[in-house]
């Protein structure tokens, strides 16, 4: 396997991508973390940093970033799956934004650990801007600030855009308004993952690479080279987890797909905008994302690829050839001036995870000593860096503000058995894609679409 060919990311990195050595048998830690992406790596940074005596292990069953964290959108944001009316509903309003409260301070912590460890990353604070390309739309981000006022945020954490201040920043084709927050930075996800594999091991953290688990235990985690005893054990793994025993049901791995176009040229970028690398979406159902990057490139990434029967994750699935055609569609949908002379260079996808109730969760069971964290739903850049944080005072014991978070401990009920669960999710994607192509035939909301996400629980 070339790890480079995993995206464009993992592709355009300056150091090779050897793997680590592998676990050399049988060891003894305090802490034994699975998955060396986002979540695994923070909570072993938090943990090595608030307490340097303590012996960390980290298993990857295959090289640091090879999942999710080298793969995504590069959006390093305060979004978090469960929306701040529907957290309102469950735990109460104040609860909910000190949850919100929680992801906006945890954009500029993954700053300040960037700047503090020297992981060149292309960090660039650019803030969100969601575009409404019709009235539909425009009509989603009046409600998004209205209830983002409602819940006790201000102008200063979103803001409602009218035509000229959205194309200012992303000049899309038929923009009509739209919404900007600045709790947002662009990032190269890979050199982060990589950067902050580094930074932990020179805090005496042990990564071992190539290294599957084929098993979790209250005190042990199982590989075919040996066993690593430990009285916790925290499973980080995120759209891989249903790979191990008994979590086949615990979350659904629902793939998102991406594109980059080659270099653009400085008169292209005048004519598309993201001066300041602002990150870009829209109010359409089907979720789509953008950036520009550092070298000059358009990343674009969505929604839509199917999920496979019995929760399965494989290497090909990876690769949607009708996907990409739709995002290279859209994209240039979006921008005229990237019309199809304009390269794709790079395509690729991978895994994400998604709860049954769309709850990401962090957590400990202190009977047992097993952990987690996940079910981000692709909003994992920044909510990983809450994780870790979380996981970190947990596991010590702290009693802190972020451990009375109303994710903490949350259990998300198991999908369905298939073929149900097979045919809910799929179902609810072809329902987002149609409500999508209803909308903008007829400029209408499409009630299928808000039945599906009142089920959800948006």
């Amino acid at each position: 396997m070339r790890y480079q060919d995993l995206s464009y990311w993992l592709s355009s990195l300056d150091a090779p991508l050897t793997p680590r050595p592998g676990l050399p048998g049988d060891t003894d830690a305090d802490v034994v973390i699975v998955g060396a992406g986002y979540t695994g790596l923070w909570t072993a940074y938090y943990l090595a940093a608030a307490d340097p005596s303590l012996r960390i292990v980290v298993l990857e069953k295959e090289i640091a970033g090879y999942g999710a964290s080298g793969r995504n959108g590069g959006w390093c944001s305060a979004l978090f799956p469960t929306s701040l009316p529907a957290l309102a509903r469950r735990h109460g309003r104040d609860r909910a934004l000190a949850m919100q409260r929680a992801m906006h301070e945890t954009v500029h912590e993954v700053g300040r650990v960037v700047g503090a460890e020297g992981i060149d990353c292309d960090w660039r604070a650019g803030g969100t801007v969601v575009l409404a390309r019709t009235e539909v739309q425009l009509g989603r981000a009046r409600a998004a600030v209205a209830e983002a006022r409602e819940h006790g945020l201000a102008d200063a954490d979103l803001v409602l855009l009218d035509a000229a201040d959205a194309a200012a920043r992303c000049h899309a084709e038929g923009v009509r308004g739209g919404t900007y927050t600045p709790h947002c930075a662009a990032v190269h996800p890979a050199k982060l993952v990589r950067g902050l594999a580094t930074a932990v091991e020179r805090r005496g953290v042990r990564v071992f690479e190539r290294t599957p688990v084929t098993a979790l235990r209250p005190g042990a985690a199982v590989t075919p080279a040996g066993v690593v005893r430990a009285p916790v054990v925290v499973r980080a793994t995120e759209g891989f987890t249903p790979a191990l025993p008994g979590q086949r049901r615990a979350v659904a791995p629902v793939y998102s797909l991406m594109v980059a176009t080659a270099p653009l040229p400085e008169a292209t970028w005048a004519e598309i905008g993201l001066a300041e690398r602002e990150t870009f979406s829209d109010y359409r159902h089907v979720i789509i994302y953008g950036q520009r990057t550092a070298d000059g490139r358009l990343a674009f990434g969505g929604r839509g690829a199917p999920y496979h029967y019995g929760s399965r994750v494989r290497p090909d699935f990876d690769r949607e050839p009708r996907v990409f055609a739709t995002l290279r569609r859209v994209l240039g949908e979006l921008f005229p001036v990237l019309g199809p002379e304009v390269p794709v260079t790079h395509t690729w996808g991978g895994p994400l995870g998604v709860a049954r109730d769309w709850a990401a969760s962090v957590g400990l069971d202190r009977s047992t000593g097993l952990a987690w964290a996940g079910g981000y739903v692709g909003d994992g850049v920044g909510t990983s860096n809450l994780a870790g944080r979380t996981l970190a005072d947990l596991i010590r014991g702290e009693q802190t503000d972020l451990t009375t978070l109303p994710w903490v401990n949350h259990r998300s009920p198991r999908w369905e058995p298939e073929p149900l669960r097979w045919l809910a999710v799929n179902a609810g994607l072809k329902v987002m894609f149609s409500a999508d192509e209803a909308e903008q035939r007829t400029n209408r909301p499409s009630r299928r679409a808000a039945a599906f996400n009142h089920l959800l629980g948006h």
